[in-house]
Order: C-alpha cells, then sequence, then structure tokens
C-alpha cells in the first residue's frame, strides 16, 4: 500500500511541477510598445522650430546690416534694420522664456514620476523579499506535499488553482520590479537631460537679454546720428541755396553791368565771347577725373534732394584747374560752401565757374588764357571726396556744361 501510495505522489508531483511550469511558461510576456512622443515632447518640438525660425530671420537682417554698411548706405535703412533685429531678438527672448515655462513643467512631472515610482519600487521589492523568505522557508517539495496531502481530487484541483495563481503573481511580481527599475533609469535620464535644457536655456536667453540690449543702444545711437545728420544736411542745403544765390546774384550784377557799359553813348564795341557755338562737345576739362555728381536735382542717400548747377570732378588735392577758354577773372573769393571759387567771364554774357579749389592762383581783373592754371583742386566740402566744382553760364544761365566738354573716351 505504502509503495502504490509513493508511485502515484511521484506521478502527481511530477503532473503537478509539468503544470506549474507548463502554466508559467504559457503565461503571456507582452511584448513592449515603442514610446509614443508626448505632448510635452511635441511641444518642445515645436517651440525649438520656432527658435530657430527665428534665428534664421536675425541671421537674415545681420546679413543685410552687413550690406548696408559695406554699401553707400543710408542711416535711416540701418535703424530701420536694427528695429527689425531688435523686435526679431524680443520675440526670440519670449520664446526662450516660453521653452523654459515648458521644460520647468516638464521637470515637475518627471520628478513626481520618478518619486512614485521610486516609492512603488520600494513596496514591490519589500514585497518580493518577503516571499523569498517565504518560499526559502517552505523549501523546494512545499508545492508538492500540498497537493499530495489533498483529501479528494476537487482539493487537488483546489490547490493547483492557488498554486498556479501564486505562480503568476510571483512572477508579476519580479516583472514589476524589472519595469520599474527600468522607469526609474528612464526619468533619471529624462532629468539629467532636462536639467541640461534649463541651463542652456538660461545661457541662451542671457545671450540673447545683452543682444537686446545693445540693439536698443545701438538703434539710439543710430537714431541720434540719423538726427544730425538730417539736420546738417537741411543746414548744408540752405547754405548751398545761399551760396548759388550769392553766384547767380554776382554774376546777374556782372552782366547788368556789363550791359549798361555797351549801351552807353561813348561805349567800346563788346568783344565777341571766347566760348562760341562750335565749341560745343570741344572744350578741354578743367582738370581730368571722374563725375561724382551731374548736372541737375540728385536725389542722395538720405532721401534729400540736392540741385546742382554745374557738375563734380572728382581728382586728387593740388591738382591743377585750368580755364576752360579765356577771358577776365571777375571774382576770386571764398564762397561759404563752394570754398575757394574763381569766376572767368569769357565775354558776350558767358562765364564759368570753378568751385571747391584748395587755392586760388590768379586775382579779380586778371586776363587768363585758354588752359591757363587759375587753382588746384580742394576738399572743402566734408560731405564730398576732393573734387572741382565746375560750371559754364551761356548769358549767365546754368547749363550742363557736359554739353560744352569733349567726350571722353
Amino acid at each position: 500500500m505504502s509503495r502504490v501510495r509513493a508511485t502515484w505522489g511521484r506521478r502527481l508531483a511530477g503532473l503537478g511541477v509539468a503544470l506549474l511550469a507548463g502554466v508559467v511558461d504559457a503565461s503571456p510576456v507582452h511584448a513592449r510598445q515603442p514610446a509614443q512622443p508626448s505632448s510635452t515632447e511635441q511641444r518642445l518640438r515645436q517651440q525649438q522650430n520656432e527658435l530657430d525660425k527665428l534665428r534664421r530671420e536675425r541671421s537674415d537682417l545681420e546679413a543685410r546690416m552687413t550690406e548696408l554698411q559695406r554699401s553707400a548706405r543710408s542711416l535711416a535703412d540701418e535703424v530701420r534694420n536694427l528695429e527689425a533685429q531688435r523686435q526679431t531678438t524680443r520675440r526670440l527672448v519670449a520664446a526662450l522664456d516660453k521653452q523654459l515655462e515648458t521644460i520647468n513643467d516638464e521637470v515637475i512631472k518627471a520628478g513626481t514620476e520618478l518619486a512614485r515610482a521610486e516609492r512603488e519600487l520600494d513596496g514591490k521589492r519589500s514585497a518580493l523579499h518577503r516571499r523569498m523568505v517565504e518560499i526559502y522557508k517552505r523549501g523546494s517539495l512545499y508545492d508538492v506535499e500540498a497537493m499530495l496531502s489533498a483529501q479528494s481530487f476537487a482539493g487537488l484541483v483546489a490547490r493547483y488553482k492557488y498554486l498556479h495563481e501564486l505562480a503568476l503573481n510571483d512572477r508579476n511580481l519580479v516583472r514589476r520590479v524589472e519595469g520599474l527599475r527600468d522607469q526609474i533609469a528612464t526619468q533619471r535620464k529624462l532629468l539629467v537631460r532636462l536639467q541640461d535644457e534649463v541651463s542652456r536655456n538660461r545661457q541662451e536667453k542671457d545671450r540673447e537679454a545683452r543682444r537686446l540690449a545693445q540693439l536698443e543702444s545701438r538703434k539710439e545711437r543710430n537714431l541720434t546720428a540719423v538726427q544730425l545728420t538730417a539736420q546738417r544736411t537741411r543746414n548744408r542745403l540752405q547754405q548751398l541755396s545761399r551760396d548759388e544765390s550769392r553766384i547767380a546774384n554776382a554774376i546777374s550784377a556782372l552782366e547788368t553791368a556789363r550791359r549798361r557799359a555797351e549801351m552807353s553813348p561813348n561805349a567800346r564795341p563788346a568783344a565777341p565771347s571766347t566760348i562760341r557755338t562750335g565749341d560745343l562737345g570741344r572744350l578741354a576739362w578743367p582738370v581730368d577725373g571722374t563725375i561724382i555728381y551731374r548736372f541737375g536735382r540728385v536725389i542722395n542717400p538720405n532721401n534729400t534732394t540736392t540741385r546742382w548747377n554745374g557738375i563734380g570732378i572728382g581728382a586728387n588735392p593740388g591738382t591743377s584747374v585750368k580755364s576752360i577758354s579765356a577771358g577776365e577773372v571777375v571774382l576770386a573769393d571764398n564762397v561759404g560752401t563752394y570754398g575757394p571759387t574763381v569766376i572767368v567771364q569769357h565775354g558776350g554774357g558767358d562765364y564759368s565757374v570753378y568751385g571747391s579749389l584748395q587755392n586760388i592762383a590768379v586775382r579779380r581783373g586778371q586776363q587768363v588764357t585758354k588752359g591757363q592754371i587759375i587753382g588746384t583742386v580742394g576738399a572743402t566740402d566734408p560731405e564730398l571726396p576732393p573734387h572741382l566744382h565746375f560750371e559754364i553760364r551761356p548769358r549767365g544761365r546754368a547749363i550742363d556744361p557736359l554739353e560744352y566738354l569733349r567726350a571722353k573716351r
């Protein structure tokens, strides 16, 4: 009888262990699903894209500013560019503030999740420790003994179900401990990354705040410069207008005196002009150089308008200036913005004007010949490079001198 009982015991033990092993092995192992990006991560990514867009916009503005500074520029254009940069930088700082707020929220959330996971892990580890102690104390044959001590087949099935549920619970406990351990490691890495992001965000915000202060200071300086330049330009235009009137009045007075002299009873026949109609396009240039401004109205870079009664011929300071034709020097004096100026009367009411000279080599009342040196090129106008201001006034009326000068090849 005892031998039969032992044989059935071994068979039932083997069956129970096999069933337990089969149940444990057959328990479903859930595949780990790939993590989906959270709404916070999506928001951070959108904010980063916005920051990158703002940086590109500011880079374009800085490139435009460099281009303005390399070319003949208007301070007003620079002020507008600086204002655009300032607005972009202000938006960049606001975007960084928003990003920092999002990151801080994520840090708080990650810290809370980490603390919760650590508390749960401590509890699960304690439970797992107790189970291990219980299993060790009961020994390796406890399950078999529990099943063999059943008084009936129904009792055997009930004990088997209990042991089955106990094994599943133990496995789930182990899996949960492993999952919590992985979750805590992930949360700690996330916290480190977020803390780095916070540090980087604050450093970049500090840089942008300094840049914003510099842009505002630079804009104020340029605005002041624009106002000063505008005032200087207005003063200069007013002075130019006064000086042009002075030249025109001087020539008008000379013409009036000449006509009166011609109409007097004992007047000698007036000498014809040494500048003839056949000289159109044939006269030699008073100085070799390049034209820096032309006859007529010229729009300046600051959107002001200057009306020139002659042309500006750029040349090195000290270059000799020659009379285009024979005549009499009727003015050799300093004329405001014109600087040292010589006016030659060629007869018949024709005049030539030579301004912005460095020095004058003739005197009033002196007769000069064609090609005679009457002075040298100067730099009397601070707004322009060294040049000769040259006019031709047939019958006292200003015309484009290029009509008379020989065309350059």
